[in-house]
């Protein structure tokens, strides 16, 4: 059996604890646990925290999105399931939101549809600016090349619009 000192140790190396020099400033981290014990603190501040993406794994920053609430990778475009309402943080499953499709709202802004693979809500986010373009492009092509919408109705779609233009 081993010693007391050799055990503990062993835990120590398995915990992989940062060592207390690395720790930062006490008062910091007193108040980081009091920002995610205040219920709706993101509701009224800017999210700054740099996060890695659960389904990527790309090192996501807030400084790139161009507003203080990054609530997506930018290079997936996919989101977590943590808010019931924006920032409160209420939701229970805390699942990975894959982004189905993008929409355009009054004022002209591109907001990305999500649906959380673990309960299947919907939810929209508005796009960032450092967003990956190709993937907005994707999704926002993608009933056009579902098959759903055959070739012969996209010409007469197309056909449509290009009247529409003319009349005006």
């Amino acid at each position: 059996m081993k010693k007391r000192s050799e055990r503990i140790a062993d835990r120590s190396r398995r915990t992989s604890r940062k060592d207390p020099s690395e720790w930062g400033d006490p008062s910091e981290a007193r108040e980081d646990r009091k920002r995610k014990r205040t219920k709706g603190y993101y509701k009224t501040h800017a999210c700054l925290e740099p996060f890695t993406c659960r389904n990527c794994g790309w090192p996501v920053s807030p400084e790139g999105a161009g507003s203080g609430h990054r609530n997506h990778c930018p290079n997936c475009l996919c989101s977590l399931h943590v808010d019931v309402m924006p920032g409160d943080r209420g939701a229970s499953c805390h699942g990975i939101m894959d982004p189905v499709g993008v929409w355009v709202r009054s004022d002209g802004e591109w907001a990305i549809l999500h649906r959380c693979r673990q309960c299947g809500k919907l939810d929209s986010n508005r796009t960032a600016a450092d967003d990956n373009p190709m993937k907005l492009m994707a999704l926002a092509l993608k009933p056009f090349t579902s098959g759903k919408i055959g070739r012969e109705r996209l010409g007469k779609m197309t056909k449509t619009m290009e009247d529409h233009a003319v009349l005006k």
